[in-house]
Parts: C-alpha cells; structure tokens; sequence
C-alpha cells in the first residue's frame, strides 16, 4: 500500500501524518485536514497538510470512520 496522492486528500478528511519532530520515530498524528499544503501531485515522503488544530505533517494513511475509532496511533 502506498501513500495517498493528494487528489485523494481533502478539506474535512481523517488522516493519519507524522510530523517533522516524529520523522525519526515515525509516530503517528491522527486529525482532521484543514489545509493542503502541497501543490504537486504526488511526494516520495507524503502530501503536506495542516490540521484543524494547526498541526502540519505528512499524510501517511486516510482514515475512514470505522477505521479511525480502532486505529493505533502510532507505528
């Protein structure tokens, strides 16, 4: 399974990214997209967005609702 494009990604989406601080670590940030901050199509590590919150890091996986309430967040 690879990362999800940012065609796939959107505004009031559930997702999973890491952040810059957790890249070494890989842990895992679930949220909800507020922004998309990557203007290409695809990244090798991730499309950029900020959450509802603030937070900003690499998308990693979508999240449906069922898969959000017994998801682990971290890898």
């Amino acid at each position: 399974m690879g990362l999800p494009v940012r065609s796939e990604i959107r505004p009031g989406a559930r997702v999973q990214i890491v952040e810059k601080q957790n890249q070494r670590s890989g842990t895992l940030t679930e949220g909800v997209v507020a922004r998309i901050l990557t203007s290409s199509p695809t990244h090798p590590h991730g499309i950029k967005v900020m959450l509802e919150d603030g937070r900003v890091g690499r998308v990693k996986s979508l999240l449906t609702p069922a898969t959000s309430a017994s998801s682990a967040c971290s890898k």
